[in-house]
């Protein structure tokens, strides 16, 4: 029989015409029945490049064949096994020599009907040039040539792309040979046939051909890891799927309108942290997205854990489905045959189990995310204390983006200004740079939290509308709706931003007024520079009613001072990043399925699983694995180097410590860290191997003791101040004496968060935050340093307030004592809540309210810790825990009275032995730390850097990370210059805790209250005396604040008998730094509580 073949010649319109040539007949028995119908250009889509899955071949090999049955020797029964390998990806594919035949014929068939379409091109055209058509074309008398095909014999190359029949009969029908056995025959059979279509790439971006290697556009995605399982299935919860045909039925009855149950045909693609659902393998829009996440530890019946597939019993024995259940969603699926359901169950279980990530079950301290950086896996911190050092750096991160930024916070203002002098840099608007951005095609993702109006005034519809009138490449959510999800007392409390994957912002600091600060805590701005409008905030004095004027002021600049705000930041690199971005990723989808689930302009996410270097770093291709081939990953990370343009570097890339010479200074004048460039990329390797290198579930807290101190010299000594020269990545800052922006470091890090089924669709509480606080305190072994927004917990028993920060250390106090050891706990906390009102103001029991709740944590009452540590210890309590705030001073405007305020802390810190920090956006409350109620974030680190210090008179090797943070915090609040630092690298010492710091505190306290009287202090203990005191002030200078913040012009004072006068300035040269006592007696004899008649008494939990 003679073959068919389709030869492609060139048309008139430049594009190929398809024609039928028949070849010689052979003599081969198995060319006889050849029919070869198929060639390349069927399968080019239309040379649409974008559609292609394959960039070039992938390899197959056929490892393993096998048959149900000894004794039968039918080849149709035979099952192969395909390994495949395209890039740097392998998989394999289990097949059946029918399913190999259904490919060719689908081929065929393929074939024949572009042959019918091409004819009928044809025939249309030859109609029209005789003038018959619809549409008359007249030609230009030279092209007359062109009229009809021309008839070329097939060449070698138009041979070479087909795929014969006769490459299909060895399959069914194994040929004779020396080989010895029906299996090798089929193998050699199978294998020559995979080679004829995988030889050539159009034919394997087929439909056809993709759907039976099983791959799609999201397969090979390094971003999204190793490629997995990937089928069609029918799925019933999804909104009709607008198609072309009607494949998308389940079976062929429609036609009797027997199957109307809107059951729909997708593509499924099993990734180890999700199952993404797809129209077809080409198409990579998600239609669905199932992120896996923790499961409960037990089924209830004490069967094991909760599995995240199962399959379902059909009451048709003809169906066969499965379920996915993951947090608060179960998703029903139906496959063709019972095998492929018990396939994808087991698929999906193993994707859940898959390490390092492990998504289905939690991690160390009841995690999501795993500890990371055990191996040189990239993971990387840096520190920002204060505004300013942490906006730049956010500033430029998103300069630098390339694909997408994430942002999620309690409050935006679109508004703000990440660079000051604000006049100077209008394109560092927080708008701005998103518009900028959002034009060059970074997608920006933005999820607020939707507020109780009645109860806060952050207008996040203002903000919303503000952010999505910037471009449409905006998108933004907010979150929760009240009314349907019942949720009016929590909120959505991280501060996160999150770029390209590759570097992400947690921490206190919110892109919001009021945030921007330095070092210098500076109380005025009058002709404003640095805080425009209501950027000059303090919400002690007044909360502004709107926020649609921001360049408006809100206060008078001339009577009364902004409220300083002190907070602390930290970036995250590689594996740590990414785990924050899924946690973005899990809310988002969350969001978007409960606030616009139809909503085409608001796409679903999904999560990254490994770093991939972008085009502009270097390869396109090229990716850093998490935990896997670490060699490897170095000397990959090294190549990179002398591909990359300088220019395109994104922000803070780590460069070893002898990288290129950049000289970036902290410029005072213009209050901003100006960024040089030029520097090649490499990675800054870790200079301490990881201590834990067997498994991810041990203890981060390593004995130090171990090391042996003359491996890791010190990087701060006394006779080089602290913030010199230090590096990260693109960033190689000139600091000054405080220390503003840490170095960036390798460490040992892990993730933590607080959330539910309210706030991101769990299906368990995480409280992972409160553990791991608890679990440090619990091993802190001389030292803990925590500064933070709220502290209230209870001790053991507390049936009111259930975290108990305040029991571990209550617990670990007494085991200091006991054990007759010296041990250290430093609080630093908010002088008085940050809400609007005078303390004894009828408006103002929020404030109140709190402030009884702090104290009974403190100081009042059964329940707190200093009553508990005072019955067993005595005074010496006082040796083991101290309470302190911060305070500022300045003039308003020139030759104006000196005024005060409280410096807000707003940081949610802790530090543990200089080795261990706990940084988020979690405060010591049980909303942030219950799970169950705010949604929060942090991260624990680690140092792998090891530095030499002090540690009770004894040296002690520090972490680099945690030592510099502390140093740079403690030079902050004690006023110290860079030669002074080294007098506090001890912190245990009493040269350091009680003759400098609380010495410190103890002077500064007294001259503020010489000067100023100021709220609050331990010499008011009711409300009486309050308003005597409040009286007295405001008739003696006409004008004060609400926490009496203005000095008179002179102070009078007795000397020698005599009176003398003072001038106010003269007396605040002697304040040291911003530290003050707490006073624990301040109201003491006043129940702070709410009573009936306020709002506050039926909202309780609301405060603590």
């Amino acid at each position: 029989m003679a073959s068919e073949r389709l030869i492609g010649v060139g048309g008139g319109d430049g594009g190929p015409r398809y024609f039928q040539v028949e070849s010689e007949p052979s003599t081969s028995a198995t060319s006889a029945t050849a029919a070869n119908h198929t060639v390349s250009s069927f399968f080019s889509f239309n040379g649409a490049e974008s559609t292609r899955i394959f960039e070039e071949l992938p390899v197959a090999t056929i490892v393993h064949v096998s048959r149900p049955d000894a004794g039968d020797i039918s080849p149709m029964l035979l099952s192969y096994v395909i390994e495949l390998q395209y890039k740097e990806f392998k998989w394999q594919l289990h097949k059946k020599a029918a399913q190999v035949l259904y490919l060719h014929f689908a081929l065929k068939k393929r074939a024949f009907i572009e042959e019918i379409n091409e004819k009928q091109e044809q025939v249309k055209e030859w109609l029209q040039n005789l003038g018959i058509g619809d549409h008359v074309h007249v030609l230009p008398e030279d092209d007359d040539g062109e009229d009809e095909s021309v008839p070329f014999q097939p060449d070698d190359s138009a041979k070479s792309r087909d795929i014969p029949s006769s490459a299909a009969l060895p399959v069914i029908r194994p040929a004779l040979g020396r080989q010895h056995s029906i299996s090798d025959r089929a193998k050699v059979a199978m294998q020559g046939y995979l080679n004829h279509f995988l030889g050539n790439l159009d034919i394997v971006n087929s439909k056809e051909v993709c759907r039976f290697l099983e791959v799609s556009k999201l397969s090979f995605s390094p971003e999204y890891g190793p490629k997995l399982k990937e089928d069609y299935v029918m799925v019933k919860h999804l909104p009709k799927i607008p198609r072309d045909d009607d494949h998308g039925k389940c079976c062929s009855c429609h036609l009797f309108s027997w199957c109307n149950d809107n059951w729909q045909k997708v593509w499924a693609v099993l990734k180890p942290g999700f199952l993404a659902l797809l129209a077809d393998p080409f198409d990579s829009k998600l239609l669905d997205i199932i992120v896996f996440d923790v499961l409960p530890g037990s089924d209830g019946n004490g069967e094991g854990r909760v599995p995240l597939a199962e399959e379902v019993k059909e009451r048709n024995p003809l169906r066969h489905a499965f379920k996915v259940t993951c947090g608060n969603r179960s998703i029903r699926l139906r496959t063709k045959t019972n095998s492929k359901s018990k396939d994808w169950v087991v698929a999906i279980n193993d994707a859940g189990l898959r390490p390092p990530e492990g998504s289905r079950h939690p991690h160390r301290f009841g995690s999501f995310a795993p500890p990371r950086g055990l191996t040189d896996d990239g993971s990387q911190a840096q520190w920002f204390v204060d505004g300013q050092a942490a906006f730049e750096a956010i500033a430029l991160a998103i300069e630098n983006s390339k694909s997408e930024i994430f942002i999620c916070g309690w409050w935006i203002c679109p508004e703000l200004y990440l660079r000051r002098p604000f006049q100077e840099h209008a394109s560092a608007r927080l708008d701005a740079l998103l518009e900028a951005k959002a034009r060059e095609g970074v997608q920006i993702y933005i999820l607020l939290y939707k507020e109780v109006a009645l109860a806060l005034k952050i207008n996040s519809v203002y903000s919303k509308r503000k952010l999505l009138s910037i471009h449409e490449n905006v998108r933004v959510l907010r979150f929760p709706d009240h009314f349907s999800t019942g949720v009016y007392l929590w909120s959505h409390h991280e501060k996160i931003v999150i770029v390209d994957h590759q570097i992400c912002f947690i921490g206190g600091l919110d892109l919001c007024f009021g945030r921007y600060d330095t070092c210098e805590h500076q109380v005025g701005d009058h002709a404003p520079t640095i805080w425009p409008g209501k950027d000059y905030y303090n919400p002690r004095e007044s909360e502004p009613n709107s926020w649609e004027e921001t360049m408006k002021d809100e206060l008078d600049r001339t009577k009364y001072p902004r409220m300083p705000w002190h907070d602390v930041h930290c970036a995250l690199w590689g594996p740590p990043c990414r785990d924050v971005a899924r946690h973005f990723v899990q809310r988002w989808n969350h969001a978007k399925r409960n606030k616009a689930p139809n909503e085409q302009g608001i796409p679903l996410l999904m999560p990254q699983q490994r770093m991939v270097i972008p085009h502009y770093m270097g390869r396109s291709n090229g990716e850093v694995e998490d935990n896997n081939h670490s060699e490897n990953h170095m000397n990959r990370q090294d190549s990179f180097s002398s591909r990359m343009s300088s220019q395109d570097l994104p922000l803070l890339l780590p460069q070893e410590a002898d990288g290129g010479e950049l000289d970036t200074t902290l410029d005072h004048s213009d209050q901003r860290m100006k960024i040089m460039r030029g520097v090649s990329f490499s990675f800054h390797k870790s200079k301490v191997e990881p201590l834990i290198s067997d498994t991810p579930m041990k203890g981060f807290v390593d004995d130090f003791d171990m090391l042996d101190g003359s491996l890791y010299p010190a990087t701060i000594s006394s006779d080089k101040k602290f913030g010199d020269t230090h590096e990260h990545g693109t960033l190689n800052v000139t600091l000054d004496e405080t220390g503003q922006v840490g170095p960036c470091v390798s460490c040992r890090c892990q993730v933590l968060r607080s959330v539910s089924q309210w706030s991101a669709g769990t299906s368990q509480t995480e409280e992972s935050i409160h553990i791991t606080y608890c679990s440090l305190i619990e091993r802190a072994e001389h030292f803990i340093y925590i500064e933070n927004q709220f502290f209230i917990s209870g001790l053991s028993g507390d049936e009111i307030i259930r975290n108990r920060v305040l029991e571990a250390l209550y617990r670990r106090i007494l085991r200091a004592y006991n054990d007759k050891k010296c041990f250290r706990v430093i609080i630093v906390l908010p002088l008085l809540p940050g809400f609007q009102g005078g303390v004894d103001d009828s408006g103002a029991a929020s404030v109140r309210t709190i402030m009884h709740w702090q104290y009974r944590t403190i100081c009042r009452g059964q329940n707190s810790i200093l009553h508990n540590l005072y019955d067993v210890i005595g005074p010496k309590a006082d040796d083991y825990i101290s309470f302190y705030g911060l305070r500022a001073h300045g003039q308003l405007v020139e030759g104006g009275p000196a005024v005060s305020s409280q410096v807000y802390v707003h940081s949610k810190i802790m530090i543990i032995d200089d080795c261990i920090v706990l940084v988020g956006s979690a405060n010591i409350n049980d909303r942030s730390l219950l799970g169950s109620r705010d949604s929060e974030i942090g991260v624990l680190i680690e140092d792998k850097e090891i530095v030499a210090s002090r540690m009770g008179g004894r040296p002690w090797k520090a972490g680099k990370f945690a030592l510099g943070l502390r140093l740079s915090l403690w030079s902050e609040h004690l006023g110290l210059r860079g030669g002074e630092v080294s007098q506090i690298y001890d912190p245990v010492a009493d040269a350091t805790y009680k003759d400098i710091w609380m010495a410190t505190a103890k002077t500064n306290t007294m001259i503020y209250q010489d000067v100023f009287a100021c709220i609050p202090n331990d010499l008011i203990h009711s409300r009486a005396s309050l308003r005597q005191n409040v009286a007295k002030w405001k008739e003696k200078l006409g004008h004060t604040t609400i926490d009496l913040g203005v000095a008179p012009t002179k102070l009078e004072g007795y000397q020698n008998g005599d009176v003398t006068n003072t001038d106010p300035l003269e007396r605040l040269l002697s304040v040291k730094g911003h530290l003050v006592s707490f006073p624990l007696d301040f109201m003491s004899q006043e129940d702070l509580r709410p009573v009936f008649n306020e709002s506050e008494y039926y909202a309780a939990q609301v405060f603590h």
